[in-house]
């Protein structure tokens, strides 16, 4: 694998949000969402599934709520192992939050359903469909977005048992599976060809597609494992302080693959900082990225 190139096994791992009301921010992740509470503690709570952490919360009361029209989070995609635990999730979100529901799209590769948690953070709910019927056009991978029934989906893929304790008992969670994991991270930037020379010719990512103000980029043949764009930003520039996104991070097999991407970097004259044997860069709208080695 060439040096200039993320691992193929490189994974997202997890995001931070800075958040105003914890509690609450905490409830909806927890049972709206159904994540299970991993940590609690010093204004922090993490969450995630089979104990592995996909969004931690931290209160920052001191920031004040970011403004639509600015560089950050686009959306948190949680991937699930199969349709079922999504439909379960997507039941859940019906039920308890529904004003919280934005839409849903049949993108080809996944199908997906798009939610914004109670501070405006945006959050995709999918699963992947089979890597046999993706279809490619050189090195782009062909995705769109055609219209999804959640209802039909619902119909389809909700199992009964599951549809009755979370109408019925939301003390007693449904069982769901341990492979949930964060799929993808969605950024809104000022440009994409600045957001191309970071994540692609510095960080180490590929390009798997390109659309009027959208740029898709992956590791190892993945449909995307970050995506940017402009479609509310175009032409910002830093972001303020502000509530939001905190943190993305990124998961490599090895500390060799950590000083690589560290090389790649600095090499960008971006500057780097080592933190407890990860690293950590701020993208060209100061978008904090951690890269650190798979624990373990």
């Amino acid at each position: 694998m060439p040096t200039e190139l993320l691992p193929t096994q490189t994974r997202m791992s997890n995001v931070s949000l800075d958040v105003g009301d914890l509690d609450a921010m905490t409830a909806f992740y927890r049972d709206v969402l159904l994540l299970e509470p991993l940590s609690e503690g010093r204004g922090e709570v993490a969450l995630g599934r089979g104990g592995r952490e996909l969004v931690r919360l931290r209160h920052r009361r001191d920031l004040p709520r970011g403004e639509r029209r600015t560089a950050g989070l686009f959306h948190t995609a949680l991937l699930h192992p199969d349709a079922g635990s999504l439909a379960t999730v997507l039941a859940s979100v019906a039920r308890q939050a529904p004003q919280l529901y934005t839409g849903s799209g049949e993108h080809l590769v996944s199908q997906a359903f798009y939610l914004d948690d109670p501070e405006g953070n945006g959050v995709e709910l999918y699963v992947d469909r089979p890597r046999a019927e993706w279809q490619w056009q050189g090195t782009n991978v062909v995705m769109d977005t055609l219209w999804l029934d959640p209802n039909r989906f619902l119909a389809e893929h909700l199992d009964d048992n599951a549809l009755d304790l979370v109408e019925t008992a939301p003390d007693r969670r449904p069982a769901l599976p341990r492979e949930q994991v964060v799929g993808h991270v969605h950024l809104k930037v000022g440009q994409t060809a600045a957001a191309k020379e970071f994540y692609v010719d510095a960080l180490g990512f590929e390009v798997t597609a390109e659309m009027p103000g959208a740029l898709f980029v992956s590791a190892g043949g993945y449909h995307h494992h970050m995506a940017m764009n402009t479609w509310t930003s175009q032409g910002v520039g830093l972001r303020a302080p502000a509530l939001g996104l905190g943190l993305v991070a990124i998961e490599v097999p090895t500390m060799d693959d950590v000083s690589a991407a560290a090389d790649r970097l600095r090499a960008k004259g971006l500057r780097v900082r080592a933190d407890q044997g990860a690293i950590e860069v701020d993208d060209p709208w100061v978008n904090l990225v951690r890269i650190a080695a798979k624990a373990g």
